[in-house]
C-alpha cells in the first residue's frame, strides 16, 4: 500500500510539475501579445485569448492523462498502450466507467489518479479564469 501511496504522489507531482512549469510560458505569450491585446476592438481579442487558454489547458490535462497512462503500462498493469490511456482518462476525469479496472492489489492508485484529475481540473480552472482576468485589466488600463 505505502508503494502505491509513495508513487502516486510522484506522479502527482510530476502533473503539476508540468502545468507549473508551463505557466511562465503561457505569461510571456501574454506578455508578448501585450501591445495588440489592448488595443479595441477587445471582444475577438479576449475570444482569442480563452481560446488559446482553453488549448493550454487541454494540454496540460493531456499531459496528465498520459503520464498516468505510462505510469501504469510501465508498471505491467495493462496489456497495451490503448487500455493505459483510457483508463487513466477514465480516472483522470473521474468518470469512473468501471469497465477497465486495476489488477486489485494497484487498486489504490486509480484513486489517486482521480484525486489528481480533480485537483488538475480545479487549479486549471482558476488559471482559466486568472488569464481572462488578466488580459481583460490590461485593456481597461488600456
Amino acid at each position: 500500500m505505502l508503494h502505491q501511496i509513495i508513487l502516486g504522489s510522484a506522479v502527482m507531482l510530476g502533473t503539476m510539475l508540468i502545468a507549473g512549469l508551463s505557466f511562465p510560458l503561457m505569461e510571456a505569450a501574454f506578455e508578448r501579445f501585450r501591445p495588440w491585446l489592448t488595443q479595441k476592438p477587445y471582444h475577438a481579442k479576449r475570444m482569442a485569448v480563452m481560446m488559446v487558454a482553453v488549448l493550454w489547458v487541454l494540454g496540460i490535462m493531456t499531459a496528465g492523462v498520459w503520464l498516468w497512462a505510462l505510469t501504469f503500462r510501465g508498471l505491467g498493469l495493462f496489456e497495451d498502450l490503448e487500455h493505459a490511456v483510457y483508463f487513466s482518462l477514465v480516472c483522470f476525469t473521474t468518470l469512473g466507467f468501471g469497465d477497465v479496472l486495476l489488477p486489485e492489489e494497484w487498486r489504490l492508485m486509480g484513486g489517486l489518479a482521480a484525486a489528481n484529475g480533480l485537483l488538475n481540473i480545479g487549479v486549471m480552472t482558476a488559471l482559466l479564469v486568472e488569464a481572462l482576468r488578466d488580459v481583460r485589466l490590461m485593456q481597461r488600463d488600456n
